[in-house]
């Protein structure tokens, strides 16, 4: 085979109706979430294909400042979905959210594109977005997991909190538990899915690569190290905004402000 066998936009259509399945499910049992899911199939199948016109012009350009700038959008994209989906204040964690993505970024990518995969350029565009993209996906399902995690054991333990702070623990020995909590929540998934991989599912990167011509051994060290890329920088990801959270949201006196 040359390439990737092309889906025709009949067949597209009938694809769709796999939606129908869940769509059922979630009616039947009055989950409220039937409009919620089909706006997100509209919305995403027209952001796919309007960033996928875009990332023609993008890879012609091959601008390392156009790229960065790309980027920087997502982020703050990823940083207010985070925000707007746990419903804490946008005003006070916008910032911290952001800061901890873009550090989370920075390291990760310059880590595995300069140092794993040995850029030449590293804000090549057909490297530097796509992975960028795909560890801000998981970034944000990441910390969404976390700070509902974290500010939900947080309300519901909330004397067990205060009993920490009166026995003299600092707030962040106080707020440890509720740390671990939401670390266990957010990376449990991950870690079962690292554990089976390969055995029960072939990831989508794998096998995207190989539809795509690559050879199955080049896909299986791609989707290593992106594995293990996407894991680290979502722990770091969550650290960062769970510390920086943290400060914004007690006051001097150990209270919770929201």
């Amino acid at each position: 085979m040359n390439g990737t066998i092309d889906i025709s936009w009949g067949n597209m259509c009938l694809g769709f109706l796999l939606l129908l399945i869940p769509v059922a499910a979630l009616a039947y049992y009055r989950t409220g979430l039937v409009k919620d899911t089909l706006i997100a199939a509209f919305r995403m199948t027209l952001q796919l294909f309007l960033i996928g016109f875009y990332l023609e012009y993008l890879f012609a350009w091959n601008s390392a400042w156009i790229n960065l700038l790309w980027v920087l959008i997502m982020i703050c994209i990823a940083s207010w979905t985070v925000l707007c989906r746990t419903k804490l204040p946008v005003r006070q964690l916008f910032v911290p959210v952001i800061i901890a993505f873009f550090c989370s970024i920075c390291v990760i990518d310059l880590y595995f594109l300069g140092v794993v995969i040995k850029l030449e350029h590293l804000f090549e565009a057909r490297y530097f977005v796509p992975v960028s993209g795909m560890v801000l996906g998981n970034m944000l399902s990441a910390n969404v997991i976390a700070l509902n995690a974290f500010y939900g054991s947080l309300d519901r333990e909330r004397q067990l909190y205060f009993y920490l702070l009166a026995n003299g623990a600092s707030r962040g020995e106080a707020t440890a538990p509720f740390m671990r909590e939401a670390l266990i929540k957010s990376f449990n998934p991950t870690v079962a899915s690292m554990a089976v991989m390969g055995l029960i599912a072939l990831p989508g990167t794998m096998t995207g690569q190989i539809l795509g011509g690559s050879s199955p051994n080049v896909a299986i060290k791609y989707q290593i190290m992106l594995m293990i890329t996407i894991f680290s920088s979502s722990l770091i990801s969550v650290l960062l905004t769970l510390w920086s959270a943290k400060h914004r949201s007690f006051n001097s006196f150990g209270i919770k402000k929201f």
